[in-house]
């Protein structure tokens, strides 16, 4: 278990009265990590340093077209950004001592979560191959399979064990060891390749919390959506989306599949990512997809990955001693191209703020027409529309003026809360990007409307987003006035991403969060009898999930009812931790 404690409160002579045995402390989220027995879970919920108990539950883990594909090669080699002085922190497996394509320098620090040793290494191979995708530099490849910012430096951080398993509680240590050195080793975004099942509202949930402390020092927390977009029959299934995705604050990825082409027209979602909404708080999810099917990146030889899947193992152009690449797919493989990306935006503008960082991903993003919010969130990542929008903030430009050679069509939308907000363009200054505002809120932690950026007509907006070419800086008065600057929504059903509107196609999920009220959940239903329809009910707590639409089966998507009754095959959870959940949920009650 975690125990959430008061600040400054022990509970260690109450775990050891109990036979329990203490773990590490996360000072991150005021946390103790214990074993105890299931009996004394109701003790321990009764104490008042105990704030709240929760499950120290299993996570695990979830290019050479891909940076073609979103323009991060047209950045290298028109822009000359490589994400040089940005470093990146790679919690996962560990990564390989001596691989040719990260050389001496690359990684800046290792650390070992699991078994606690000093010299690097990847027992399990996942780490590898995604700080290939980060900052590989392509050296047995002839550059071909080069990372998307191979200058970034690596704080890589072993949290998953030689079968690609770990605890939360390693996950939340190394979020906390990489606040705490962020200046000394430039740390501006946390990777997180890794996902843990929902059993908690994010509020309340350590990891989560752990990575909101993270965005609040200033770091962009970018993680997997999860591989849960198909069920056991290979149905689409939504609401799979994993901790600490579910949470507003971080960057949320899918995987996409650019189909063996640099083409972005034959882009599509990969059947197996994750779709939203996020369990329990019904936030929308996921953020945005990028290129995660086929991905070829690093390998170490001596890796559960690269010896269980001999037929995934690839050459390079020079000779080694065995194949030094590996093809894998999954929204593990997608986070670091965004991560990637996120460091040549940084490299480009230092000053951008984890908040304005996901803006501009989204507004930039390319939304395909035909696919649902929750599978593609804002839309399919933009590398070099992000970069050159970043670039202008940084030059005090509102919008990029070589917008017009661009050819990929940019969303020019986010996704606010519930709201898909159009009709405007991004503004550095708006106060939404400022620290301390939580994604997704309607006002300002001291009370003030949120504001995005200038609102415009569309004739205007298509003059600036769509690619004419803008002669003069656009003239905004700064610091902006809220209420009178702001932009949103169009009032059509089409600008909800969920909730409740005419038009049923635009429905997906959720709650109205423009006001300052965003306690009524309202559960919308689809009208697509192949997608799953969601059980409404006077509480979250009772019905969790939904049932299939599909007449001819029985088959039960998600499960539903009470924390005790949760099916644990769903999430992998073992008897012996769905016990320890219903004991909590027993505690909980009583207490």
């Amino acid at each position: 278990m975690i125990l959430r404690l008061a600040p400054g409160a022990s509970a260690d002579a109450v775990v050891e009265r109990l036979r329990g045995t203490l773990g590490r402390r996360l000072s991150l989220v005021g946390g103790q990590v214990a074993e105890v027995p299931d009996t004394a879970l109701e003790t321990l919920a009764s104490l008042p340093a105990v704030a709240g108990i929760s499950l120290d539950r299993r996570v695990t883990g979830t290019l050479e077209r891909t940076g073609a594909t979103i323009g991060a090669t047209w950045v290298r080699d028109n822009l000359g950004l490589d994400g040089s002085g940005v470093g990146i922190a790679v919690i996962d497996s560990g990564v390989t001592s001596w691989h040719d394509d990260l050389g001496s320098t690359r990684v800046a620090r290792f650390v070992d979560f699991v078994n606690f040793q000093s010299g690097a290494y990847d027992d399990y191979g996942h780490g590898t191959h995604v700080a290939g995708i980060l900052a590989g530099s392509g050296f047995d490849s002839d550059g071909r399979r080069r990372g998307i910012a191979p200058g970034a430096s690596l704080l890589v951080e072993k949290v998953l064990d030689a079968t690609g398993q770990g605890f939360i509680s390693n996950v939340i240590a190394a979020i906390d060891y990489a606040v705490a050195n962020k200046d000394a080793l430039h740390i501006r975004v946390i990777n997180l390749s890794v996902a843990a099942g929902v059993y908690e509202s994010y509020t309340t949930d350590p990891l989560t919390l752990a990575a909101r402390r993270a965005v609040e020092a200033g770091i962009v927390v970018v993680t997997a959506a999860g591989n849960l977009g198909r069920n056991a029959v290979g149905q689409t299934q939504y609401g799979g989306i994993g901790a600490p995705g579910n949470a507003p604050w971080v960057i949320t990825v899918g995987a996409s599949s650019h189909n063996g082409t640099t083409d972005r027209a034959d882009d599509s979602v990969a059947g197996f990512s994750s779709r939203g909404p996020g369990a329990i708080d019904f936030a929308a999810k996921p953020d945005l997809v990028a290129p995660g099917v086929g991905t070829e990146s690093l390998t170490d030889a001596t890796s559960t990955l690269y010896l269980t899947k001999p037929t995934a193992r690839l050459w390079g152009t020079v000779p080694t001693a065995s194949e030094p690449y590996l093809a894998l797919s999954g929204t593990s493989m997608a986070s670091p191209v965004v991560s990637g990306t996120i460091a040549l935006m940084l490299e480009a503008n230092p000053d951008l703020t984890p908040n304005l960082v996901k803006a501009i991903l989204q507004y930039t993003a390319e939304t395909k027409r035909f696919v649902k919010p929750l599978a593609q969130g804002a839309g399919f990542l933009n590398a070099r529309g992000a970069v050159e929008l970043a670039r202008s903030f940084a030059a005090g430009r509102s919008l990029s003026r070589s917008r017009q050679g661009d050819p990929t069509a940019w969303s020019g939308a986010i996704i606010w809360g519930n709201q898909r907000l159009s009709h405007g363009q991004l503004l550095p200054a708006a106060n939404a990007w400022t620290p301390g505002v939580v994604w997704g809120s309607p006002r300002t932690p001291d009370g003030r409307n949120v504001a995005w950026g200038a609102e415009c007509s569309a004739a205007r907006c298509d003059a600036y987003v769509w690619g004419a070419a803008v002669q003069q800086p656009l003239k905004v008065a700064t610091p902006l006035d809220p209420a009178s600057i702001v932009w949103g929504t169009s009032g059509e059903g089409a600008s909800l991403v969920w909730g409740r509107a005419r038009d049923v196609e635009n429905i997906v999920w959720g709650t109205n969060c423009g006001g300052a009220d965003c306690a009524n959940v309202v559960w919308g239903t689809s009208l697509d009898a192949d997608h799953t329809v969601w059980g409404a009910a006077t509480g979250s707590e009772t019905t969790v999930w939904g049932t299939s639409l599909d007449p001819d089966t029985d088959i039960v998507v998600w499960q539903t009812n009470a924390l005790a009754d949760f099916d644990d095959s769903d999430w992998g959870a073992t008897t012996r931790r769905r016990s320890a959940l219903a004991a909590l949920a027993r505690a909980e009650v009583a207490r």
